[in-house]
């Protein structure tokens, strides 16, 4: 009776599951949540490294097609300003005053210079054609012709220039007509019959990656040049087209110069498209790359991503395995040693040495086994023996059970405190891996964005010293041009050194190293700290100025800290301060009022306080709570990254094993609070950390 009630108690203690209803065991259960939190930290990881992976792809597709549009609208901006450049020859007052012979030489020397020209005509004052050479034609002298309300005349003598639609002649080759008004009032005007293979050859020698191609359209849609030459020699007209009909539209309404999006081809292949427009011509030139093509880069990093998950899995469910098989193989050897005693079988003592509660609980299960057997050996003549046996048999088997109830909470303690750890690990080797990577692609910004300032430098030195026959007109262009250029490049580079701060920041946030350890003066680290502070402002601004009050206990000796952080900390503290005494002297103009900072240690039985005080602009309400986040600011932008207090509230909190607090009035001060255990060693030792 002893021995079943006995059995019983055990086997309800080992957790035996009951035949009425299904329950899952505790190997599974541990395996299954393992795996589940693998699964959950690499599912996060990929998806953000798959979303920042497009995102790169993305931007950097359509920068390269951008440049590659730009090119090409340069090139055939010039192969147009080359060509009136030539014909600027004709224009000067008194030309067509030149005898014929002279005249018709001009021409002649024109068209052997310029193969674009496929033909050249003099027209005078009166629109009469007087000189007409061609290279394909008989010449004609003083045909006659009447052109006086043609376009060709009327335009470039009422504009000094005109450009004619494209046309085609005979089906073969693209043409456009290029008429120049010569000097003076009424003086006439030279046109020029253009050939643009040049805008064919220009098309088919881009290459943007393995498939990409361009295109160039008229101001009414229908394609000029196109790798596909047959396209454009039956006057395919692509007004209908997403992606050309938005470009059209954006140019007739005064859009920007350019734009990307995504499109889809007539055989339903998507396409990341980028235009540019020819101004002068009404032309868009149009660069297209396949939507897999750009992508690549993120389908092999998904497939990568697929490769580590179920590798991850699979560590997971064997590590997972192993370490459940650890606890439940001894939980089910006593599980086990409970039937054979409610069996009435007087086997060996149950051997188990995993150094831990379930030894215990092992060794109290032995002890109540022999105490069990004795009981049985003296049942008839012991009565009272047996039943003193059973009570002390039942209080070892409440301690056992206790004990392990115990163990059991400290395991789920232990393994909440390793699911944290691998979390915030996890976090901070996803943080610092974005930030190396962000941080290549912005050092090339940052450099190629100097060395364009310098090249725009050497180009306007090289228009105003080697090209002193260039006009004012175009030379006040340019100058515009470059002006604007240089801006630009200013405000990257300025903006890209704000980011690599902020990226520089994010490492410093994601390290894992603390540095050394050691016992320092905290009232010499703070001297030593708010002097170096000080000078550092007055290196950067020489006119501030600001009173410092020291108030430093001299009870508060010396702890065993991390100095370099403590002393990072302290900086970001005292530059706070002195930005918000600045900040308030700039916008309330008060010759009365007097920029303080002050600090204070103090010293109690348990703790040692810093407060670091200003009488500067204080902290909003709104933002009082969300100060100590990553990447929170209240100053205006390119003047803090928002990681400063987020670094220092982890550098004193989880590192220090201290407090971090605040205390503020808008337009009255803000006080900083920061509070360092003395036995901060023994803290920091008992959560996890290292000497």
């Amino acid at each position: 009776m002893v021995a079943n009630r006995a059995a019983a108690f055990l086997e309800g203690a080992a957790g035996k599951p009951s035949g009425r209803h299904f329950r899952l065991g505790l190997a599974p259960k541990l395996t299954l949540a393992f795996i589940g939190l693998v699964a959950l930290v690499l599912l996060v990881s990929a998806a953000l490294s798959c979303w920042l992976g497009y995102r790169q792809a993305e931007r950097q597709a359509v920068m390269i097609q951008q440049e590659k549009a730009r090119d090409t609208v340069g090139q055939i901006e010039e192969f147009v300003s080359d060509i009136e450049r030539q014909l600027g020859w004709t224009t000067p007052p008194g030309w067509d005053a030149l005898p014929l012979e002279q005249r018709r030489y001009d021409f002649v020397r024109m068209l052997r210079e310029v193969p674009a020209i496929s033909e050249i005509a003099e027209i005078d004052g009166a629109g009469r054609e007087q000189l007409k050479l061609s290279r394909t034609m008989p010449d004609a002298v003083a045909s006659g012709a009447d052109f006086a309300a043609a376009p060709r005349f009327v335009e470039a003598e009422a504009k000094g220039g005109w450009f004619s639609p494209v046309y085609f002649r005979h089906q073969s080759e693209p043409y456009m007509t290029i008429a120049v008004a010569h000097a003076g009032s009424h003086a006439g005007v030279t046109v020029a019959e253009v050939n643009l293979k040049f805008i064919w050859d220009l098309v088919n020698a881009i290459q943007i990656g393995h498939t990409g191609y361009a295109y160039v359209v008229d101001r009414r849609g229908r394609l000029i040049a196109d790798p596909d030459s047959s396209l454009v020699l039956r006057g395919t007209d692509w007004s209908k087209k997403p992606q050309v009909a938005a470009a059209l539209a954006a140019l007739h309404g005064g859009a920007p110069a350019l734009g990307s999006h995504v499109a889809e081809t007539p055989d339903g292949a998507k396409v990341m498209t980028v235009y540019r427009p020819v101004p002068r011509l009404g032309w868009v030139v149009f660069v297209e790359l396949p939507f897999g093509e750009a992508m690549a880069p993120v389908y092999a990093s998904l497939y990568r991503m697929a490769g580590l998950l179920a590798l991850g899995l699979l560590l997971a469910a064997s590590l997972g395995t192993v370490l459940a098989r650890r606890m439940v193989v001894p939980i089910r050897q006593l599980q086990d040693g409970a039937d054979r005693l409610g069996s009435g079988e007087r086997g060996a003592p149950i051997e188990i040495r995993t150094g831990d509660e379930i030894e215990t609980l092992a060794q109290r299960f032995n002890q109540m086994a022999a105490k069990v057997r004795e009981a049985y050996e003296t049942l008839e003549a012991k009565v009272d023996a047996r039943t003193e046996a059973l009570q002390a048999s039942e209080h070892i088997a409440r301690e056992a059970r206790h004990a392990a109830e115990q163990a059991l909470a400290d395991l789920r303690q232990a393994q909440d405190r390793l699911v944290e750890t691998q979390k915030l690990a996890a976090l901070g080797q996803l943080t610092a891996g974005i930030a190396h990577e962000i941080k290549n692609p912005l050092n090339f910004v940052n450099n190629f964005a100097e060395l364009s300032t310098e090249l725009v430098d050497e180009l306007n030195a090289a228009l105003s010293d080697k090209n002193p026959v260039l006009p004012e007109a175009a030379r006040a262009e340019i100058a515009e041009l470059t002006s604007t250029l240089s801006g630009n490049l200013v405000k990257i580079v300025e903006h890209g050194r704000r980011a690599d701060s902020i990226v520089k920041n994010m490492l410093m946030h994601s390290r894992t190293g603390a540095g050394e350890r050691r016992r320092a003066d905290l009232n010499a680290l703070v001297e030593e700290s708010l002097n170096l502070a000080y000078h550092g402002a007055r290196a950067e601004n020489p006119d501030f100025n600001v009173t410092l009050r020291r108030d430093l206990d001299p009870a508060a000796g010396a702890l065993e800290l991390y100095p370099q952080e403590l002393t990072r900390v302290l900086l970001n503290l005292f530059a706070n301060g002195f930005y918000a005494v600045r900040e308030r002297q700039r916008r309330e103009r008060d010759k009365n009022y007097a920029p303080t900072v002050s600090v204070a240690t103090r010293a109690h039985p348990d703790r040692v306080e810093i407060r670091v005080r200003d009488n500067g602009t204080g902290i909003p309400e709104a933002a009082r709570a969300r100060i100590f986040d990553p990447f929170f600011t209240t100053k205006p932008a390119g003047e803090g990254t928002g990681l400063g207090l987020s670094l220092s509230y982890d550098i004193i909190v989880k590192q220090h094993g201290g407090g971090f607090a605040v205390e503020t009035e808008p337009g009255a001060f803000t006080e900083f609070i920061v509070s360092l255990p003395r036995a901060m060693a023994t803290a920091v030792d008992a959560k996890g950390g290292t000497a």
